[in-house]
């Protein structure tokens, strides 16, 4: 992190380059080519790092790493419901603070793109948008309505204004280069038909009215005002997006999706890092001059912030940084050479003329040319999804694996194929602790209230998101009916049974105190139906209902008119038949109570009684214990394997809701482990509750820590030696070093190789800790030069030379193509 000295100087400089353009020049302008910063032609490489879905105290590591990424710029949304929870209210502190994140990239020399929204999506509580916004008098989101124009703009100038303040802006000697207003609205538009159209020309025009130092954009907005830009989301930008709206605007690409975020009961989702790297070359050779990647760290949906598309608590783990801002690798390292590959081809990119020649179907040249300046890169394309092509360029035959792009910055040279990682690989590690042993468990049960417990009373159920106000994520409902012993059931296998409907998103129900069942929808569905079996006694039966949502809408047209909660209740099987008792008169309460202690700090758990739990696990129980931090600095995790539903506070602080009893089609819950971030921990007698809805054991829980320790190398004899051996001088590409193919490894946080578990030279099966050889192996003679080479090393190269790692004579099959992999244990 820079001194505080070494920020005035960053400040100082930027200040004296925006004065020297005057007024007269901004100090970003585009053209059809790219964006031009400090009259500078540049390829921007971005990341989108949200600030609180991590704490202010791993904000300069994730952004260093970004940098080593080969990243220039970070993409941020801005988070209205975070900063103005309250009509009024505003709060930029902690995780919130996002002059101190903006500021934390400056520091690394990078720009910031800042997407203001108000709208963000973002699988964000209310896509950004705060509670108190819905309840404004004949408000519609998203369109040409006043009113929400009114708190839109309000909204905008305090954002605007706080920048202006801070001189963040690149014409005031800033990082922030570009921004976004409104935010994939073509989604939603034809919903609100002529007050669609003309929100968008509003919304373009009122962004500019308030800055208009730096451009701003539109993303997947067709019809963008020519005041701004519109840019592509989505995974294959370069074959989707049919191009700015003008002749004269770059083409941008502000989303490239870096897998798919997961939702409860979700698979997982996965997106290679070769498929990415293939999209981003692609762009480049179609005039595109920025790439995003949607997330690089995606972090963690803390307390309450996740959004009714079931979103789970991780974001986008599969991002080049993982949930813990851990490197994972390959993704991060190949992006990272293909970012070196394209600024040593930025030259002629940049000068160049382009020029397509289609050879066959799948066999595609891209050339950028400017002879005069001897400046040439060209992209050789296969497009063949399955088969392996070899294609003739000025006289030479270039391999080009399956689906692959590789990249010749001077015309010649293959410094980088799209399929071919030359990139480490590693493989996430959940390890138990030395220390960090919990105390012994103590219990405290929620009281199952009845109707003359609650005190607001209505007919029926009222509608959840208008009754809990997103101030918590459950609402009791409670009745009482007098049943006559003559509608009971004669036959002693025969029950009535509960039916509910159900607009979402999950709810538990108990008869007499008695708990009879857990429901839930989905996130294709959030509507559902409760049906059990109940044990009704004549007389007065107390039916009492705990309903929860899991977050607010996210997306979609008239997000502010959704609707959730139980809507209609029966009993069925009577002897008199069916009885509808939604118009029963019901009492209802906001919130457990546990939370309104709360219970889950330190001064809240001493109001109310804790006994030790017996081991027999039950419905809406709070659970209590201590531990002390785990010994060094890798980020430390909770498996929740043990439990079924809930949320989780540690010293006070929500690491957001667990559900593993939600299972994904594999048979496993989508999210097992649940960070907990490291400045949420004290040296010794750190508090964790534990809120379970439905009933769990909490000393089958397990403390870890996380470590990206295990490290991989896989290079077959068609990859191209590291992107590192070459540079550009002047015009020219060079060699650094002697171009040679080899594997390379380096273990994280100068640690060193301390075991070599596998090694593999000939045919491989299997991935980064999980290895297994081949039917053709020959590895003998390869282990012996890759533990002479590597153990006890931070780091170690393993020449691909077929004499050093098998014996003449020696290989098992001398005309199968070889694949050498290595795995190694750092310590």
């Amino acid at each position: 992190m820079a001194t505080t000295g070494g920020i005035l100087l960053i400040a100082l400089l930027s200040l004296l380059v925006a004065n020297a353009y005057g007024s007269s020049s901004p100090v970003v302008t585009y053209d059809s080519r790219s964006l031009i910063i400090n009259g500078s032609r540049e390829l921007l490489f971005s990341g989108s790092i949200h600030y609180p879905r991590s704490t202010p105290d791993m904000w300069p590591d994730i952004i260093r790493k970004a940098k080593e990424g080969g990243l220039n710029i970070i993409q941020t949304y801005v988070f209205w419901n975070l900063h103005e929870p309250n009509q009024g209210e505003w709060n930029f502190e902690g995780n919130r603070d996002l002059v101190k994140f903006i500021k934390c990239i400056w520091e690394q020399g990078l720009w910031v793109t800042l997407r203001i929204g108000p709208y963000i999506e973002a699988e964000w509580n209310m896509g950004g948008f705060p509670y108190w916004l819905r309840e404004v008098p004949d408000i519609i989101f998203r369109s040409d309505n006043e009113a929400f124009k009114y708190h839109m703009q309000k909204y905008a100038e305090k954002v605007i204004n706080m920048m202006k303040k801070e001189k963040l802006f690149a014409d005031q000697g800033g990082p922030i280069v570009m921004m976004q207003i409104e935010n994939e609205y073509n989604n939603v538009q034809l919903a609100y038909r002529e007050r669609g159209i003309s929100y968008v020309k509003w919304a373009a025009n009122m962004a500019l009215s308030l800055y208009n130092g730096v451009p701003w954009i539109m993303c997947k907005q067709k019809d963008a005002p020519p005041t701004v830009i519109s840019t592509c989301n989505g995974r294959q930008c370069a074959d989707t997006f049919a191009g700015p709206n003008g002749p004269d605007k770059p083409s941008l690409w502000t989303e490239n999706w870096t897998a798919q975020y997961r939702v409860f009961g979700d698979t997982p989702s996965q997106r290679a890092a070769e498929d990415i790297s293939f999209a981003v070359a692609r762009f480049f050779t179609r005039n595109g001059t920025l790439n995003n990647y949607y997330m690089y760290y995606g972090g963690s949906n803390f307390g309450r912030t996740s959004s009714s598309s079931f979103v789970t608590t991780r974001y986008y783990d599969e991002a080049p940084l993982d949930e813990y801002g851990l490197r994972r690798e390959p993704k991060f390292g190949h992006l990272r050479d293909l970012h070196r590959a394209l600024k040593l081809s930025k030259k002629p990119l940049l000068r160049g003329t382009p020029k397509v020649e289609r050879i066959s179907q799948d066999l595609e040249i891209t050339t950028y040319e400017k002879p005069s300046e001897n400046l040439c890169v060209a992209f050789l394309t296969n497009n063949d999804t399955r088969e392996a092509k070899t294609i003739h360029f000025r006289g030479k035959d270039y391999y080009l694996p399956s689906k692959s792009v590789s990249i010749l910055p001077d015309c010649k040279t293959v410094v980088y194929n799209t399929a071919a990682i030359v990139a480490q690989h590693s493989s996430r590690n959940f390890v138990v602790p030395q220390q960090a042993k919990f105390s012994k468990w103590e219990m405290f049960k929620e009281t199952i209230p009845t109707i003359n417990d609650l005190k607001d009373r209505t007919p029926a159920p009222k509608e959840l998101y208008s009754f809990t106000k997103d101030v918590s994520d459950y609402a009791w409902y409670s009745t009482s009916i007098k049943i006559d012993a003559r509608d009971l059931p004669m036959r002693p296998d025969v029950r009535p049974g509960l039916h509910i409907a159900s607009l979402g998103h999950a709810l538990l129900a108990f008869v007499n105190g008695e708990y009879i069942g857990f429901e839930h929808g989905s996130n294709v569905e959030k509507s559902h139906i409760f049906r059990k079996p109940v044990n009704l006694t004549a007389g007065d039966n107390d039916i009492t209902l705990l309903a929860m949502t899991v977050g607010f809408p996210n997306s979609g047209a008239y997000m502010e008119k959704r609707f959730a909660g139980p809507r209609a209740v029966t009993l069925e099987g009577l002897m008199s038949g069916t009885l509808d008792i939604t118009n029963n008169n019901w009492g209802q309460q906001v919130g457990v109570n546990g939370e309104k202690v709360p219970v889950y700090t330190e001064e809240g758990a001493k109001t109310v009684k804790w006994v030790p739990f017996a081991g027999t696990p039950s419905p809406v129980t709070w659970y209590k214990t201590y531990f002390d931090a785990p010994e060094g600095n890798n980020p430390v995790a909770l498996r929740m394997m043990s439990m079924a539903k809930g949320m989780v506070w540690v010293n006070g602080q929500s690491i957001g809701r667990y559900w593993v009893s939600y299972n994904s089609p594999l048979g496993r819950p989508t999210q097992e482990e649940y960070h907990i971030p490291r400045a949420f921990l004290k040296p010794k007698s750190n508090l964790l509750v534990v809120f379970e809805e439905t009933g769990g054991n909490p000393e089958k829980i397990d403390i870890l820590v996380v470590n990206r320790d295990t490290i991989c190398s896989v290079i077959t004899e068609y990859h191209p030696p590291s992107v590192n051996s070459w540079e550009r001088k002047g015009n020219e590409l060079r060699a650094l070093v002697n171009p040679v193919r080899e594997a390379e490894l380096t273990c994280p946080d100068n640690k060193v190789i301390k075991k070599v578990e596998f090694v593999g030279f000939g045919e491989v099966d299997g991935a980064c800790g999980a290895f297994k050889p081949g039917k053709c192996n020959s590895n003998s003679k390869a282990i012996k030069l890759v533990e002479s080479l590597c153990l006890g090393k931070n780091e170690c190269k393993v020449p691909f030379e077929r004499e050093r790692l098998v014996d003449v004579g020696k290989d098992a099959c001398p005309d199968v193509s070889k694949t050498l992999a290595i795995q190694v244990a750092c310590s």
